[in-house]
């Protein structure tokens, strides 16, 4: 039978974990905000941005706090695994891996979804959702001491939002995906869930069209009367990668000011 004190430092702490985190663009991305709590927690992260483009925006944040920094387009083939393969080379080990990646073609975003092309949704599907799929593939091998994977949903997962169009379904499959996988390495002590902020003004969120008008609507919605913030969204996704959370597997967790629990 376990017991509290079987804990030898705070269940809460990062300290000694290694982490990889993928999808950092600029500030306001989520994979940032993840990236920079884990690490005041203690982590040593790996993290990712998609270009070299992406870099000269995120290097002066990832550089002072020693994290280092890959690029990855995970379209590409072999990239995912060249990137596990570093990863593990520099930190020996993963303990926990974030996901914050999604994407879509533009014209297919913004079209209805009985009018997205056949090509747009797959590759949607693709970057947004398979490749979490792969990801835990290839790092699942190098996770011996068990752990955590995170990836970012949306409340148009379960429910039509105005404008949210092909990535609800996209998100709706990710969300499935989460506890398929939460079944499968459950065995293996590997902990997998879906965070779902609300609305926040992230580069992947500006290609949805009227997004003003839904973080509007959001704050008139939410109990709390505001969006959600940057750092509560991290520190949702840390506490999910710390010990505290080892009794938690295969659920999508909201992070939104109680927005998706109002209908």
């Amino acid at each position: 039978m376990s017991s509290i004190n079987e804990f030898t430092s705070s269940p809460f702490s990062l300290d000694g974990k290694k982490g990889l985190v993928l999808g950092l663009a600029n500030e306001h991305s989520i994979a940032w905000g993840c990236v920079h709590a884990a690490q005041k927690q203690g982590a040593d992260i790996v993290a990712t941005c998609l270009n070299n483009k992406a870099r000269s925006y995120v290097e002066p944040l990832t550089e002072p706090l020693g994290v280092e920094l890959v690029t990855c387009n995970v379209e590409e083939t072999g990239a995912m695994q060249q990137l596990v393969t570093s990863a593990v080379e520099k930190l020996g080990h993963l303990d926990f891996v974030i996901h914050s990646i999604a994407w879509a073609p533009l014209e297919d975003l913004h079209a209805n979804v009985t009018d997205t092309s056949s090509e747009g949704f797959a590759r949607a599907m693709e970057v947004s959702c398979h490749s979490f799929a792969t990801l835990a593939k290839l790092c699942t091998p190098h996770m011996p001491h068990g752990g955590s994977l995170l990836t970012m949903s949306y409340l148009g997962a379960n429910g039509v939002v105005p404008h949210y169009g092909l990535m609800g379904p996209v998100k709706a499959a990710l969300e499935s995906l989460v506890r398929y996988m939460a079944l499968e390495l459950g065995g293996k002590g590997i902990r997998v869930h879906a965070v779902s902020p609300g609305p926040i003004l992230t580069r992947a969120a500006s290609g949805i069209e009227s997004f003003d008008e839904l973080m509007q609507h959001n704050i008139a919605k939410s109990p709390l009367g505001r969006l959600v913030r940057l750092e509560e969204i991290a520190h949702l996704s840390t506490f999910l990668c710390t010990d505290a959370s080892s009794g938690m597997t295969g659920q999508t967790i909201y992070v939104d000011a109680g927005c998706h629990a109002v209908a």
